[in-house]
């Protein structure tokens, strides 16, 4: 099992950055891929991100390519994503997300464990 918890979000002028985190718990964290989501109000969820358990390996939706970063530290558990650049279309509710997988998934059916999600909102 694995508990995720993310942090970091709130409100931010277009431009701006912000950088979440998704604090895991339980020992198949450093076995797992790590990925973002999102889903914006009237939208289906989305693919934002995705990291592989090493690290060495990421996906990027086309959207965010080049604004935001993923990264991890297996030995605290926690997986970030960094914003940059941010615009008001970035605005959602982020979900980490936890696949037993030691590929990038990128479909959300393919992620087994889901933290509630943190709130991202873009001001114009």
């Amino acid at each position: 099992q694995v508990q995720l918890v993310e942090s970091g979000g709130g409100l931010v002028q277009a431009g701006g950055s912000l950088r979440l985190s998704c604090a895991a718990s339980g020992r198949r964290f450093k076995y797992c891929a790590m990925g973002w989501f999102r889903q914006a109000p009237g939208k289906e969820r989305e693919f934002v991100v995705a990291i592989n358990w090493s690290g060495e390996n990421t996906e990027y939706a086309d959207s965010v390519k080049g604004r935001f970063t993923i990264s991890r530290d297996n030995v605290k558990k926690t997986s970030y994503l960094q914003m940059n650049s941010l615009k008001p279309e970035d605005t959602a509710v982020y979900f980490c997300a936890a696949a037993s997988s030691l590929g990038v998934p990128k479909g959300d059916y393919e992620y087994n464990y889901w933290g509630q999600g943190t709130q991202v909102t873009v001001s114009s």
